[in-house]
């Protein structure tokens, strides 16, 4: 009877030391999958900037400065291996390319040019999916690291190597950034102004107020009398 028992406990254990293997190794390959994806969408961004940086350079060439700091941060993004290394080379691409977006609001000829307008929609929706690529990316990581950090998962992490990875993230600076957009009009501010407009006139409604009433109390006292 006791072994019976010892026996049925021995198959548990190792049911559940399979089955906490196999999750470990499907959450790592996830992990992958999903690096993979962002890889995808950075490339793509890569590969759009060469085409950028000639258009800006056909109207704007003496902007050297700012040409040459894209390129040479589109070469560090493109170094990096690991994902802390990517976000730091990318948060540094995206700067530049921030500033080179700047530059061209001095260049009208430049933004109405239709190879420019075609690479800036493709260079924004590819900004948009590299975010969700990122954000994916992410709670993979944090799946995977929760599950190898809880019990009995880290003894079985710490028997078979399965250590934590380093997830995507984004300088705080960079997410607080607010978005390059050319030839639209402010409308947040349009508020203010015209509950600027608006209030003189209530404060004259509000002083004829008193004047009205005074009047009508004079013609009542009149017909009175």
């Amino acid at each position: 009877m006791v072994w019976i028992i010892v026996a049925i406990v021995i198959v548990l254990i190792l049911v559940v030391l399979v089955a906490t293997y196999n999750r470990f190794v499907m959450l790592r390959a996830r992990i992958d999958n999903a690096w993979a994806q962002v890889q995808v969408q950075l490339k793509r961004r890569w590969d759009l900037i060469p085409n950028l940086v000639e258009t800006v350079k056909g109207y704007a060439a003496h902007e050297s400065k700012t040409l040459e700091a894209v390129v040479a941060a589109r070469s560090a993004a493109v170094s990096a291996t690991t994902p802390a290394e990517s976000a730091q080379a990318e948060s540094g691409l995206t700067g530049a390319l921030r500033q080179l977006l700047a530059v061209v609001e001095s260049y009208p000829d430049l933004k109405a040019n239709q190879n420019f307008m075609s690479l800036q929609g493709d260079l924004r929706d590819t900004e948009d999916k590299i975010s969700y690529a990122r954000q994916f990316f992410n709670d993979t990581v944090m799946n995977y690291n929760i599950a190898i950090a809880r019990f009995p998962g880290v003894l079985i992490a710490g028997l078979f190597n399965f250590h934590s990875r380093e997830s995507f993230e984004t300088p705080e600076s960079e997410q607080a950034a607010p978005a390059v957009s050319f030839g639209e009009a402010p409308v947040a501010e349009a508020a203010p102004s015209v509950a600027a407009e608006a209030a003189p006139a209530a404060e004259a409604a509000a002083e004829a107020a008193p004047s009205v009433a005074e009047s009508e109390s004079g013609s009542k006292s009149e017909s009175e009398a």
